[in-house]
């Protein structure tokens, strides 16, 4: 029993580090790194992006993420340090429960987070370091994102 639990355990383990290595994104067509600010996106992408943030399914996975975090907290008594993943994840799931229609990326390292991509208006754009300091262990966060109202579709 003793070997089936370290096993399952480490699976468990091994799975969520390769999961959690990338940066997390609020759409698909979000930059693939904080080192890029993100294209302009046509109207039927942030449509598309704002279905998709506002989604039954969506919803379901944020409120898990935020019952999963608590849970966590709750156990460790909330004062255990962060992991950069974690972190990054948690501001993603606030940023895009806030502002739908943004195609963001978010990274984190040791309490620093960067957020880069589009927003539609600029009152978003001013939203995202008050949202993204609202959750533990963020100490800095450094905007690269840019105001980009979506440009009409092409018509063919």
């Amino acid at each position: 029993m003793k070997k089936i639990s370290t096993l399952v355990l480490s699976s468990i383990l091994l799975m969520s580090t390769i999961a959690c290595s990338e940066n997390a994104k609020t759409s698909m067509n979000a930059p693939d790194s904080t080192e890029k600010t993100g294209a302009i996106s046509t109207k039927k992408t942030v449509q598309d992006n704002q279905n998709d943030a506002t989604s039954k399914v969506r919803q379901d996975q944020l409120d898990s993420d935020i019952r999963a975090r608590e849970q966590r907290n709750n156990l460790t008594g909330g004062d255990a340090d962060r992991a950069n993943s974690d972190l990054s994840s948690e501001v993603r799931s606030k940023l895009e429960a806030n502002i739908p229609n943004g195609s963001l990326t978010v990274s984190a390292k040791d309490g620093a987070v960067v957020v880069s991509g589009t927003v539609q208006t600029q009152n978003q754009l001013d939203k995202i370091e008050f949202l993204a300091k609202q959750i533990k262990g963020v100490k800095s966060v450094n905007i690269a994102a840019k105001v980009a109202i979506a440009v009409p579709d092409k018509k063919q």
